[in-house]
């Protein structure tokens, strides 16, 4: 599986180049003709937008400039895409709404999409036999419905490999996450990766989920550090003479009196290092906005950390690049990092169908999902006769019985037929495990240097159930 992914440079942006040709001609429609019966195939993306919490405007705006794409260029085999988009704003009757309006529209996907009320919009688009494809990967339901379709490995994976990610580095990690239903599955997830690096459970710190004050968590978090728990200084934070030397800090992990790496000394049960991950979506920034200020007369400065979608290229840029809070922090990603080649499609679609629209970000995680779903969706309505009728639940059965769906090499072949599934207690639909490691290095995300991609599967197959 890591295989794959671990092409040169000259190959990806090949491979890049000749999935954008497959894409931009339908896969074999030519632009312009009929190439089948001309039917239109509605579908729906939602996510909050506009709430005092979690916001994901990126993922309908990404659909939105999907669907003018793909028109301008045949549509899908000859058929038009017709998306409607739906504010979920970040509450069950929300989802519930959303999912009601797609019924109510006749729909053939909800595609994806971002909630984490997963009981609200599941059950009545399971009545409807509507498939959900390509979700966010925030609410249990999206690995257990068995018309859920998850192009990740959603929370489950991000966070045990988080925890093999900090398991290598950390003697003590804290973890600092919403006090939510998600949230609560949050630590048993860290922990099963932390347990297979021999690290110990995280402390578990909670947090209102529209909290504007996070500073008693920071605190909280930096007296779990303990007093001479933070390492070297140059392992995390905007250290001037890390700077400049080419090397990334949280790549070369933290350093002990004698120079090992971090890696190295975890690895021999030395490491004293302390570090903080904090899973807060949009209030992470808030969160290590109070926890720099409550660190700057301790000077305890543990390892940060974060995951996909809590920190991305867009919040580094905004909280100062190279002095970013985030200088060093590690991430852990679904996805390649996004300046990997194997995007170019993706912006290219962006950069002609959304200009202006400063809601859609090559480098947001919503919008590289709802890109990944509609990929999907594309591949999949392929396989139906030219002239045949594209229904919600025939799009499903489409679905339960193809193997191996490509999706230009940002995950691996995906598959949701009954021997795909996985012996994950809770998230038996979780067929896509794999994540990556990365580091903020002088202002950018970039891959975590000796570190490849690992499937998380095994990892949380052994884990205790957690939804």
């Amino acid at each position: 599986m890591t295989k794959d992914r671990r092409a040169t440079p000259l190959s990806r942006l090949l491979l890049a180049a000749a999935t954008g040709a497959c894409l931009t001609t339908a896969c074999g429609v030519v632009p312009g003709s009929s190439g089948g019966s001309g039917d239109t195939l509605t579908v729906m993306t939602f996510a909050p937008m506009g709430t005092k919490a979690t916001n994901m405007p990126g993922m309908p705006g990404m659909a939105k400039a999907y669907e003018r794409w793909i028109n301008a260029n045949g549509g899908i085999k000859g058929r038009k895409l017709r998306v409607l988009t739906c504010n979920e704003k970040n509450t069950a009757t929300g989802a519930a709404d959303c999912a009601r309006e797609a019924i109510t529209k006749k729909v053939v996907a909800v595609v994806g999409s971002y909630s984490q009320y997963g009981r609200a919009f599941m059950a009545p688009l399971e009545a409807e036999g509507i498939p959900f494809i390509g979700g966010y990967g925030v609410s249990p339901e999206e690995f257990q419905s068995t018309l859920s379709y998850p192009v990740n490995g959603g929370q489950p994976a991000l966070l045990a490999g988080a925890g093999h990610q900090l398991g290598k580095a950390c003697s003590q990690v804290s973890l600092v996450r919403p006090d939510t239903l998600a949230g609560d599955t949050m630590p048993v997830l860290l922990n099963a990766g932390l347990k297979a690096g021999g690290t110990p459970e995280a402390s578990d710190i909670r947090a209102a989920e529209d909290a504007a004050d996070l500073m008693p968590q920071a605190r909280e978090a930096l007296a779990g550090a303990g007093p001479g728990g933070g390492g070297a200084k140059e392992t995390a934070g905007p250290a001037p003479a890390a700077k400049g030397d080419g090397t990334s800090r949280a790549t070369a992990g933290p350093t002990t009196p004698s120079g090992a790496s971090g890696a190295t000394a975890a690895a021999k049960g030395t490491s004293s290092k302390s570090c903080v991950t904090a899973v807060l979506g949009e209030r992470t920034e808030t969160f290590f906005d109070a926890f720099r200020r409550a660190d700057s007369t301790l000077h305890r400065n543990p390892q940060i950390s974060s995951v996909l979608g809590s920190v991305s290229q867009a919040l580094v840029d905004r909280t100062g690049g190279k002095e970013s809070p985030f200088e060093g922090a590690y991430v852990t990603s679904w996805y390649p990092v996004s300046t990997d080649p194997l995007w170019a499609p993706m912006r290219k679609v962006i950069s002609d169908q959304a200009f202006g629209d400063d809601t859609v970000e090559a480098d947001d995680s919503g919008a590289q999902t709802t890109w990944i779903a509609y990929t999907v969706l594309n591949q999949v309505v392929q396989k139906f006769k030219a002239d045949e009728e594209v229904t919600a639940r025939k799009l499903a059965r489409m679905l339960n019985q193809t193997p191996g769906i490509p999706t230009g090499n940002l995950t691996p072949e995906l598959s949701w037929r009954y021997q795909d599934m996985r012996a994950v207690a809770g998230f038996p639909r979780l067929v896509n495990g794999r994540v990556s490691f990365q580091v903020v290095q002088q202002g950018r995300l970039v891959a975590q240097l000796g570190e490849q991609d690992v499937d998380m599967t095994a990892t949380l197959e052994s884990a205790p159930r957690s939804a």
